[in-house]
Formats: structure tokens, sequence, C-alpha cells
């Protein structure tokens, strides 16, 4: 992992020198593995070899703070979001007794971000099923958000008998873009889209797709953690990575082997969510039909063997951040065996 930056000051000199003086004047600018924002915890670095280079990914480890039940939960961040995202999940779940683990997945926020590497969700849950060896992890709750659901169901495919329980929280892929028609592009199309993104972006798509019209000043520290990558001193390394990432997430669906996976699994979807990768290029008719979550929510419950569903009927695609209590209370209550559908 590069040398952190003394200070955001610095980081703004050296995006002034990448052409982006003004975004850091309006927001704050961090480096390419986020040096300059603070994580709520302790930030750590799982070193191992992959793809002929060595890596590191960054993670949180946060032991309990309530009595200890013996039980370990993974969090697996979306694509627009980090371990940090977590926090008030972090706090409520440490203070019921659990450990909580929250990586970054390499190519993400504090973690590496390689010139090149294939990105495949089944790498990505190598790596993750790695650094919980290293930890002593045999198994464990893995929850997954957005890209991270993609993730853990990938995961929980891969790794069925180190999976206590799997909760899906917003996932995306509950939908084959491609095959329902949404045109491809390369990786060089993703990535001229990426170093396109500003905090006024972020901010935009998010209000209108994740937060159905309605924002909230707690929402805008994590767009600053998105845009401050974005324009600091590693902006073409942040958006290449993110490139190859959006080429992985549309290429490598996993809703189709849903009927697969043998652990216990409940989904958590907030109704109000639209996300549909791609839904820009898709034509006229067909966008009005993708990001269809509660019907997307009920068929996945369906396809997946015995799976729960938890449905927010006025929240959208990160419940977690929009309503951290009901959330939180609502996980507390399916992990302790005691789940009631309805958010």
């Amino acid at each position: 992992m590069s040398k952190p930056f003394a200070t955001s000051a610095l980081a703004a000199a050296f995006a002034c020198a990448w052409g982006a003086c003004a975004a850091a004047a309006d927001h704050p600018t961090y480096g390419p593995e986020l040096e300059g924002f603070d994580y709520p915890h302790p930030v750590q670095a799982f070193a191992f070899d992959s793809q002929r280079q060595r890596l590191e990914m960054a993670y949180l480890d946060v032991a309990p703070t309530g009595a200890a039940n013996g039980r370990s939960v993974v969090l697996l961040h979306g694509k627009n979001f980090c371990a940090a995202t977590w926090e008030a999940t972090i706090a409520a779940l440490t203070g019921a007794g659990y450990r909580v683990i929250a990586p970054d997945q390499v190519g993400f926020c504090k973690s590496d971000k390689p010139a090149h590497y294939q990105f495949s969700f089944a790498q990505l849950a190598a790596n993750t099923r790695a650094l919980l060896a290293s930890l002593g992890i045999e198994r464990s709750v893995v929850v997954g958000h957005s890209m991270g659901g993609m993730l853990a169901a990938r995961y929980a495919l891969q790794h069925p008998g180190a999976v206590e329980r799997l909760v899906l929280v917003n996932p995306i892929g509950l939908e084959d873009w491609k095959a329902k028609g949404v045109p491809w592009r390369d990786a060089g199309d993703w990535y001229a889209g990426e170093l396109k993104t500003t905090f006024d972006s972020i901010r935009s798509y998010q209000l209108d797709v994740y937060y159905h019209g309605k924002w909230k000043p707690e929402y805008t520290p994590w767009v600053e953690m998105l845009a401050g990558m974005y324009s600091g001193p590693g902006r073409e390394r942040v958006a290449w990575n993110q490139a190859l990432a959006s080429d992985m997430v549309f290429n490598q669906p996993v809703v189709h082997e849903f009927g697969d996976i043998q652990v216990p699994t409940t989904l958590f979807i907030g109704q109000k969510d639209r996300t549909a990768i791609g839904r820009d290029r898709a034509p006229d008719a067909l966008k009005a039909k993708l990001g269809d979550y509660p019907a997307l929510g009920r068929r996945a419950a369906a396809a997946i063997p015995g799976a729960a569903l938890v449905e927010f009927d006025d929240l959208g695609h990160s419940p977690q951040v929009e309503a951290p209590g009901r959330f939180n209370a609502a996980l507390l209550e399916v992990l302790s065996g005691e789940e009631t559908p309805g958010g």
C-alpha cells in the first residue's frame, strides 16, 4: 500500500497537479488509497500474493464491545462504498457481542489498486477467504451490500462450509442486464466514464437512484470519501480499477446460480431502489423495466432455497445508511434467529 500523505493539504497540492484544483477547493481531496480519510477503527493490512504480484488488502477487525458471543460477521462493501460506510452496523454488531471484519477489496478504498489485475468475483472471494483464514476465522456470517452482495453470493457458492448465514442487502445483479439487452461496453469506455466522476455526479446519482430524491446531510461524507479519490493524485489508477470492477459486475452475473446456494439466506431489500448497471445505454423501452427491486427481491428469495425476505417499503439502495437504527435492529433479529418479515 502507498505511504500515507502527511496532510490533506499535501493531497490537495497533488490534486492541483492533476488539474483538480477546483474540486479540491470545494471538497476534501484524498490519496489513491484514501490517504487523509480516517476510518472509525484502526485499519490493518493483509499482504498476499495474487496474479504474480504482492498486494495488500486493508480491513477493519473490530472486537466485541458487549459480551462476546464467539461469532464473527464479515461485511462486504459495494462498488460505491467502503468498509467505513458500515460504521453504524459495526457499532451495533460489536455491541451485541460479534467480532466484525470489514475489508476493502483490492482495487477499492484503502486497499492496493494494481495497474494490472483480472477482476472477478471468484478472485475477490478467494482473497476474502484468505484474509479470514489468516485471522483464524473458519466460519462466519457474511453480509454483502450492493456489489458486495454479488461477491457474498459468489463467496457462499465457493465456500459454503465457511458461511454460517448469508445476508444480501440490496444486492445488485438480481437481473442479468446483458441478457436483457443492455449493450456491452469495453473497459476503455468504462474508464472514460469513471474519469468524469465528481462530487456532484456522485451525489446526483445517489440522490436519484439510491435515496429516491431525499438527501440527508449524513450522506455527504460518504460522497466526499469517494469523490476525494477521483480528484486526488491517483485519480487515473482509481478510475481504471473502478472501470475493471464495473466490467466485472456487468459480465459476471450470479443470479443464474441462486438455486445452488446451500446456506441459510436472508435478503434485505429497500423497495425504493432503482439501481441497474448500464441503464444509461439501454434502449428507452428497456430502461423503465430495469431495477424493479420489489419484483427482483421476491424473485431472488424464491430462487434461493429456503431464503427469507425482509422488505423496507420506504427505503432505497442503502438501508444501512438511510435508516441505520431500523436496519441494524432487523439484522440483529435475523442473526439471533428471531427474524420477522418487514422492516
